[in-house]
């Protein structure tokens, strides 16, 4: 039979009392990166097709992946192709049953957080 209470029952208290954690945050993270490189890519294949199409087309594509907006999506998208690399690494060394409690868990967090702004900036200036 149905449930005729479903729209009763309390919230958990979990939801009034929970905070966020650093390793909660840094997968979401992850999660939505991946997702993000994924509209990154439709652009670059965006701009390859532009290019196949012919010039004029080309250059409306490229006028706006060449733009301060284009620039800046294409920033970000350096910056979560860096994230998602090196969060991708430490699911690796979780993987494998080490460094998982807590303390080196948040020090792994904050390496992925700084290393990708680190390796975006390297790879920004090195282009």
């Amino acid at each position: 039979m149905a449930d005729v209470n479903r729209g009763n029952r309390p919230l958990s208290p979990h939801l009034s009392i929970y905070r966020p954690q650093l390793t909660s945050m840094t997968s979401i993270l992850t999660r939505i990166t991946g997702n993000a490189m994924l509209i990154s890519a439709l652009l670059i294949v965006w701009w390859f097709l532009a290019a196949a199409s012919g010039p004029a087309y080309f250059d409306i594509v490229n006028g706006f992946l060449t733009s301060w907006f284009g620039d800046l999506i294409m920033f970000f998208s350096v910056l979560g192709l860096w994230y998602h690399t090196l969060a991708g690494v430490r699911h690796l060394i979780w993987d494998n049953a080490v460094m998982m409690d807590i303390e080196t868990a948040e020090k792994l967090g904050w390496a992925c957080i700084g290393g990708s702004v680190l390796l975006t900036i390297i790879t920004v200036i090195a282009v």
